[in-house]
């Protein structure tokens, strides 16, 4: 039950009798029922729930556990115990806790339980285990104790071990994929031909070329062989669902771009024939592993996704999936040097940290790696091994830190995995139901997986947000519906943007140097997209990849063949990437075309080079060798063509989602290039309250020639909205003002006219938005600027103002009259206003305190700036903004910047030692400086 008793899994003795069959129990550790009545002192109570167990599971079945670690506590209960057993007829067991695998790793432990508890190891007062005996102990282990002290209680574990049946079917690979519901003689195989065939004139009206019919063939025959067809079935179910309601999905991510089946059920929104993408990336039908195909929706209604899964499949078959995290290199580092000094540890931690060889596709070398010269990168870590070996406060750090890497730090919920079942998910494996009553998979992904559960991906991606907030402003402002399906992929404008590297807020484009690297390529079609995606990553990089591309797609770098013997043959597969390779797909061709390979035996021979294990890739290499001098190609070129491609295969991207990214990325190029206040608007609201990105997105609309305007009461919405050229705040980013207030004023608005005075404004608007604070917020913001008051008179009387009108709404809410008797629209006359007696004066407050007062509210200067004038200064000390560290941040060194303090926070270490956090703030952006 997943009731439990006071928020506690817990079972009563009825509930235990119904389930009794079966189990075999024990009567646990010192801490259980009979054991706690024998340390009470209370030895006929420990007996008779001794025998009430005993009746309940059989007394072939309930064993007296016997434990000893060195406690008191054990030694204590166990004649009591033994003298239970006897009176019974029950026999005793012996047991050892297990809270680490060997001995040495005692230590390790303690250190563990000082990170969970934040002591440390010298704390007298800590949570600790006394003694090393907590350990996985062998069967000679056991034995030589307990056959010496208690005769036949090792016997017992032993006898419970042999009576256990085997969890061979539990732990089953069986299809558990939910069943799709069907008629009367219909198979999901014939229910998957009939979609297909049903939605392929939405994609095709014109009908299917005899090559893409070829296509379907092929895949609906894998799908078939493999048993999927109902996955696919499940899948298209939710995104037309999905789709149907409105809901923003991506046009696919990972290999399942690759497959024409999901491209017409509307899974997928990129042809894979008309990109050369490849199905067998997707499903292979010489490896059977299951489909898996990652769904992108808009972040804001990716509940409802979930919601909708839910109440198809049952609340009892749909769960969200448990993820692990786990201590790596540096935080091990941290934390064994925080238990073993403290505070000052940290120090030391860094100092270590940094003799690290550099991360790797963001991994640090294991500790362990650092010394075995085995390890691939045991040459870089020549550095952090002298510090330890001239250092032993930094060695026992080290060895500390050593049994701390990998161990699990704590549990949460998967991002975006789901578990689906086609019977209840209690059956099959465990469940863990969270504080908020979310019910969670105790098992990780790939161990569902492994028994035949089905896992989806959900993700909630911001910027679908993004692109569906800016169709809907740009159909509202523009009178324009933008089609995604069907945008042209040539815009002139959008190639130009890329071009600029004008990308900030551009999915995947918008990093200081994917820009520098757009300048270089000049983006001319869809392709290079997707391939300055592919090559933008370590791998490629270190390689220079990315530069060759670049200079050969604009004729400064002679195209050069792998191989001159090849170029002819390698044209059709690597032509459009200049003959570089750039895709996991370009692999696969080549094999099959190549060397003879079927696609499901060149996926095979990918993931083997991928892995770089000698013997599978010299086996591999004979069978490459072998087709391609079938083929007629000489052995020079062969292994030529090999040595390539062998380690680009380490590091080489799916060409099936890095095209599904690529138009996500196309598209949010083509909305900024052609509607850049509309978008950026919408980049602005996603963001909420992100300062650092506001500023950065504030300074770009500044640098394209959009003007952010300040919130203002009669033409601000709930959030950021383009109007005309320009951009204007939102209400709901000012400070103390709550969505429901915003909306409350927007329908008053609506209803009864625009505001025209701050009286009217306060006469008409309902009493959830008369709390002085949101009123004096909204002053301060400038929302109120428009009437011509200045912000000071307006706070000067907004509490009488509110004071004055408050009363009379409470009444007109209870219905007792009309407050101020005005028919919709009619603006109230003044001398009939419980307000009209308000004196506004014409005073100002300076501009820093005006300009100071509008940041508080909105996190930002907008309509002016106190450095207004000061650029030339401030690039004379830094060469670059604020808002241009933040977007690429260097990972060390010294960062020089210039601008003014805006805040100095003051705080004091556990050791006394003053210390502040300073805001240094320019133009654009802040950032936070420690002294």
């Amino acid at each position: 039950s997943f009731t439990g008793y006071y928020r506690k899994p817990r079972m009563d003795r009825d509930l235990i009798s119904d389930h009794a069959q079966g189990i075999i129990a024990t009567t646990g550790c010192p801490s259980g029922e009979v054991q706690t009545r024998l340390r009470l002192g209370q030895p006929a109570e420990a007996l008779q729930a001794a025998a009430d167990y005993r009746d309940i599971f059989g007394a072939e079945n309930f064993f007296l556990e016997l434990m000893d670690h060195g406690l008191p506590i054990e030694r204590s209960v166990r004649e009591g115990l033994l003298d239970i057993g006897r009176a019974l007829n029950l026999r005793p067991l012996a047991t050892n806790d297990s809270h680490y695998v060997t001995q040495d790793q005692a230590d390790a432990h303690s250190a563990l339980l000082c990170v969970g508890t934040g002591k440390t190891l010298d704390d007298p007062s800590r949570f600790k285990f006394t003694g090393d005996g907590y350990y996985l102990k062998s069967a000679a282990e056991m034995r030589e104790y307990w056959d010496r002290e208690i005769p036949g209680a090792a016997d017992t574990t032993l006898l419970i071990a042999e009576r256990i049946e085997s969890y061979d079917e539990v732990f089953a690979e069986v299809n558990r994929m939910p069943r799709f519901p069907l008629a009367e003689g219909e198979t999901e195989d014939l229910l998957l031909r009939r979609e297909v065939e049903q939605y392929t004139p939405t994609r095709f009206p014109d009908g299917l070329p005899p090559e893409y019919q070829e296509r379907i063939e092929i895949e609906l025959g894998v799908i078939s062989q493999m048993g999927f067809p109902g996955y696919f079935l499940v899948v298209g179910d939710l995104v037309r669902w999905a789709k149907s309601q409105k809901i923003a999905v991506g046009p696919g991510r990972g290999s399942a771009t690759g497959s024409l089946v999901s491209y017409i059920l509307h899974i997928t929104d990129l042809d894979p024939i008309e990109h050369s993408l490849i199905f067998e990336r997707f499903l292979n039908p010489e490896r059977i592993s299951p489909p898996d195909i990652d769904l992108d929706f808009d972040e804001r209604r990716r509940g409802e996704v979930l919601d909708y899964t839910v109440n198809k499949w049952g609340a009892e078959n749909v769960a969200q999936v448990i993820t692990f995290g786990t201590i790596k290199t540096k935080a091990a580092l941290k934390d064994a040097a925080r238990v073993l000094h403290g505070q000052p540890g940290f120090g030391i931690a860094d100092r270590i940290s940094k003799a690290l060889p550099p991360p790797v596709f963001a991994k640090d070398i294991p500790l362990s790696g650092i010394f075995d010269p085995q390890h691939e990168r045991y040459a870089e870590a020549a550095e952090i091994r002298a510090l330890v070996e001239s250092d032993p406060q930094v060695a026992k750090i080290v060895e500390t830190a050593r049994g701390l890497e990998g161990l699990t730090r704590n549990a949460g919920v998967h991002a975006c995995a789901v578990i689906l079942s086609a019977q209840p998910l209690l059956d099959v494996i465990p469940l863990w139901q969270r504080d908020d009553g979310s019910i969670i998979t105790g098992w990780d992904f790939p161990a569902c997986e492994a028994i035949g559960l089905l896992k989806m991906d959900f993700l909630g991606l911001r910027t679908l947000t993004v692109i569906d907030d800016t169709i809907k402003e740009v159909r509202n402002n523009h009178g324009v519906d933008i089609d995604l399906a069907t945008l042209p992929l040539d815009d002139p404008a959008t190639y130009e943007l890329l071009g600029r590297g004008d990308t900030l807020g551009v999915f995947q484009l918008d990093g200081a140097a994917m820009r520098d690297l757009l300048r270089r390529m000049q983006p001319k079609r869809f392709g290079d997209i997707a391939a300055v995606l592919a090559l933008y990553r370590p791998g490629p990089m270190a390689a220079n990849a990315h530069i060759d591309y670049a200079e050969r797609s604009n004729g400064r770098q002679k195209i050069k063949p792998i191989h001159p013997e090849l170029r002819e043959a390698l044209e059709p597969i690597l032509g459009e990437t200049y003959h570089l390779l750039v895709y996991q797909e370009q692999v696969m061709a080549i094999a099959q075309r190549l060397a003879g390979y079927s696609l499901g035996g060149a996926d095979l021979l990918r993931r083997a080079m991928g892995k770089k294990k000698k013997e599978i890739i010299e086996k591999e290499f004979e069978r490459f060798r072998a087709g391609m001098t079938g083929n007629g190609f000489s052995a020079e070129a062969t292994q030529t063509l090999w040595d390539v491609m062998l380690p680009f295969a380490g590091y080489a991207f799916n060409k099936s989602h890095t095209a599904g990214y690529g138009l996500v990325s196309y598209w949010t190029a083509y909305l900024k290039a052609n509607y850049p206040a509309e978008f950026m608007a919408a980049q602005l609201t996603s963001i909420g309250d992100n300062k650092d990105k506001s500023a950065i997105y504030l300074a770009e609309c500044r640098r394209i020639g959009i003007k952010v305007l300040p919130p203002d009461i009669n033409d601000s919405g709930l959030y950021f909205a383009a109007v005309g050229d320009d951009i204007r705040f939102g209400l709901g980013a000012i400070r103390n003002v709550g969505a429901n207030v915003v909306q409350s004023i927007i329908t008053t608005r609506d209803a009864k006219g625009r505001f025209t005075s701050f009286a009217d404004f306060l006469e008409k608007v309902e009493l959830v938005c008369c709390n002085k604070r949101t009123i004096e917020s909204l002053i301060k913001a400038g929302a109120f600027d428009s009437f011509g008051h200045t912000r000071l008179s307006l706070v000067q009387v907004h509490e009488e103002a509110v004071d004055a009108v408050t009363g009379l709404k409470r009444q007109e809410a209870l219905g007792q009259f009309d407050l101020f008797g005005f028919n919709t629209g009619t603006a109230v006359a003044s001398d009939t206003s419980p307000l009209a007696h308000l004196v506004l004066r014409p005073e100002e407050w300076p501009s820093k305190e005006l300009l100071r007062y509008e940041r508080e509210m909105l996190g930002l200067y907008v309509s002016a700036h106190p450095l207004d004038g000061a650029e030339r200064i401030l690039r004379k000390h830094a060469p670059k903004s604020i808002a241009a560290v933040l977007d690429e941040a260097p990972k060390d060194g010294e960062i020089v910047v210039s601008g003014m303090i805006a805040t100095v926070d003051r705080r004091v270490n556990k050791q006394g030692e003053p210390w502040a956090i300073v805001t240094v703030e320019d133009l654009d952006a802040s950032i936070e400086v420690l002294f």
